[in-house]
């Protein structure tokens, strides 16, 4: 995945350069880059289970929410 940025016509350097930096932040890829600077350890699959029993817990309280109101 290449990013690049061509000069269009009379445009000027810094034109060129703010749309590049533009493709570059649309792109995702210096979040991406970041992320992999480090090795990150994949969650434990006791972790994952409790993560998923906090989030069906937090999807049932806004189930709630959603109909009544006044909570």
């Amino acid at each position: 995945m290449a990013i690049y940025a061509i000069r269009k016509g009379d445009e000027s350097a810094d034109r060129i350069q703010n749309r590049f930096k533009s493709q570059v932040q649309n792109s995702r890829l210096v979040k991406l880059l970041r992320e992999r600077r480090r090795f990150k350890k994949k969650p434990t699959k006791r972790l994952q289970r409790l993560r998923a029993l906090k989030r069906e817990g937090f999807r049932k309280e806004n189930k709630k929410k959603q109909f009544y109101s006044n909570m």
